[in-house]
């Protein structure tokens, strides 16, 4: 834990300002310094990290390996820093850039439509928006929102749920005529069931069998996919059967585009969608309350 007599963020401010600069010298006129004590705090700041930032071999300023990834991480914290002072400065009003990371899926069918709304509704906020269905790290990846399907982990994240879903096994008309209707879960063995190729919390879809107990079906099959999106895709061209959640298919299901399967053994489990980020009440960003307050109102999930 940092000393409280440390200015981190000045000594941050005058490590920028020294790459920028090029010397010492040219950043210590620009902050109205003198040379010295430009070169003692950076000293000071090697000294506390443990790391040399600035070779000094040279007359030519030389930044170290860790002193490259200390400038580009600091460019950052200057950056939010400078954006966090104008939010406050301007009441709170949302603004500034929103980082936005989401399962496909999700925003695919949801959010590409939503956000022309929500940028209507606060025009002095620019998303940034990335589709993955990989799990994330918020603060690594710098994004405000990460929105996810399913289980959430130990995390010292706030979770905003947004809604759930039971999921449902569908095949396209194509491959039930080519490959026949399963009448019974354990039907299944004999079909091309598709799998996820990230990590799964279950090793198999679950069914109730005659009796009403539950069972599991292992998953057998020949095409993994990276997301759901993709797993749509390819049971709408044919290729197997699919267990996804039921908004993500309704429509298709609506058209005739796929077909529901051994309803009557589905154990009705559920999956959640949350938005998950980083603080709470007076700390949250106006930016990121706001997008958040507007999934709240107009995510429909079932």
């Amino acid at each position: 834990m940092a000393r409280p007599d440390i200015n981190r963020s000045g000594e941050i401010e005058v490590f920028v300002r020294v790459v920028e600069a090029g010397s010492f010298s040219a950043a210590a006129r620009a902050l109205r310094m003198t040379p010295s004590a430009v070169s003692k705090l950076i000293a000071r700041l090697e000294a506390r990290l443990g790391a040399r930032l600035v070779s000094r071999s040279t007359r030519r300023l030389q930044l170290t390996p860790e002193g490259s990834a200390f400038y580009e991480s600091g460019s950052r914290i200057l950056a939010d820093m400078a954006a966090a002072e104008r939010e406050a400065a301007a009441g709170a009003a949302p603004r500034g850039r929103l980082r936005v990371n989401s399962y496909v899926p999700f925003g695919v069918h949801r959010l590409v439509q939503l956000l022309p709304r929500f940028l209507e509704r606060y025009p002095e906020i620019s998303v940034d928006l990335v589709l993955t269905d990989n799990v994330i790290d918020l603060m690594a990846e710098r994004a405000d929102v990460a929105i996810r399907a399913g289980p959430l982990g130990e995390s010292r994240l706030v979770a905003r749920k947004l809604g759930q879903s039971p999921a449902v096994v569908v095949a396209a008309p194509s491959y039930l005529k080519a490959q026949g209707m399963p009448l019974k879960p354990a039907a299944l063995h004999t079909h091309n069931l598709m799998s996820f190729g990230f990590v799964r919390h279950v090793d198999g879809w679950p069914f109730l069998d005659a009796d009403g107990k539950a069972m599991m079906v292992p998953i057998t099959g020949n095409a993994t996919v990276s997301d759901g999106e993709a797993m749509r895709g390819m049971a709408l061209a044919g290729v197997g059967i699919a267990r996804l959640a039921r908004w993500h298919v309704a429509d298709d299901i609506e058209a005739g585009r796929l077909v529901l399967l051994l309803e009557a053994f589905n154990p009705g489990d559920a999956e959640a969608t949350h938005a998950v980020y980083v603080g709470q009440g007076p700390h949250l960003p106006a930016r990121v309350r706001a997008f958040l307050d507007f999934l709240g109102e107009s995510v429909r999930l079932a």
